[in-house]
């Protein structure tokens, strides 16, 4: 029997997803990496991943290891499966913030292929963020049914995403449809989810509803929480002027927030960029969940983490 990983959001039935629901809200963690260590390999810097993952590792008993790109070299030094191996001498869980989703599928294929036992969790992909999803429907359960704890406690609530149809966009679809919500997807053309995606969550059997706009006014009107992320993500960079320019009409300012309405939610993952994707006043104003949101990467970890190693127990 092979490690249990998580590398997407998808991975996770509707039923083990609530279990890491359960457990964050639980808020008693066990000593569930007590004597033992986690790799966190980080190809990308980071603030709030690198943070909450250290802190929950340590706060589950374990020892978190931090190891940046230019140590191990992936497929420059060493071949990732090499490093994977590696790793696997050392580490009971491998954690990873990689450029290419597809090296996280070649570091877990490395480590079953020795059955190794070692689960691998992506810490952010080009494909996905999986962990930051967690984060965010454990946010949204806090603000829109603090008293209800159920499986079912989100159903029929609206989320509109607005901008970038990125990763971080891809799992909040995710975890928000298996959460039975109303999504909402607001993009530039060209810059919206892939038919791809759209198909993949369609053919899911998962009990929320998607809908794609061109029009964020449109997309966030009577929506319970409005979210954005960047307009331009790591490794972008050379299309920053160009994306400004296209995503000018996709900012969430007040005016927005006033279409979404006086009780709605503004949530962004982080790090914003105020005057751009969002601006300073929503941001930093009465409807903002970001900090809430933030903290909850730290519970979103401990649970994670602990389910994951008492999965395989």
């Amino acid at each position: 029997m092979t490690a249990r990983h998580f590398l997407d959001v998808s991975e996770l039935s509707r039923g083990e997803l609530n279990e890491v629901v359960q457990l964050a809200e639980s808020n008693s963690p066990t000593k569930a990496l007590s004597e033992k260590s986690v790799a966190l390999v980080f190809e990308k810097p980071s603030a709030r991943t690198r943070s909450s993952t250290e802190v929950a590792v340590f706060k589950l008993g374990g020892h978190p290891v931090y190891i940046r790109a230019e140590e191990v070299g992936l497929d420059s030094r060493e071949s990732v499966e090499d490093v994977a191996r590696t790793l696997g001498c050392y580490y009971d869980v491998i954690c990873a913030r990689v450029v290419e989703h597809e090296t996280l599928v070649r570091i877990a294929a490395a480590l079953d292929s020795m059955d190794a036992q070692v689960p691998v969790v992506n810490l952010l992909s080009d494909l996905s963020h999986p962990c930051q999803a967690l984060a965010d429907l454990l946010t949204m359960r806090d603000l829109l049914a603090p008293l209800n704890r159920s499986e079912s406690s989100l159903t029929g609530r609206t989320v509109s995403y607005v901008g970038d149809a990125n990763n971080v966009c891809r799992s909040l679809v995710q975890v928000a449809l298996a959460a039975g919500m109303d999504v909402r997807v607001a993009s530039p053309e060209g810059y919206g989810l892939s038919e791809e995606v759209i198909s993949s969550v369609s053919t899911e059997d998962l009990p929320g509803s998607l809908e794609v706009f061109s029009d964020p006014t449109l997309a966030v009107r009577g929506a319970d929480v409005v979210y954005t992320d960047v307009w331009t993500s790591m490794g972008q960079e050379d299309e920053a002027e160009e994306r400004t320019a296209v995503f000018k009409a996709f900012s969430v300012d007040e005016k927005l927030m006033q279409a979404a309405g006086e009780d709605a939610y503004f949530m962004h993952c982080l790090p914003a960029h105020r005057g751009d994707e969002v601006s300073a006043g929503v941001i930093d104003g009465p409807q903002s969940a970001v900090w809430r949101q933030a903290a909850k990467r730290e519970t979103a970890m401990v649970a994670l983490l602990s389910w994951l190693k008492r999965e395989r127990r």
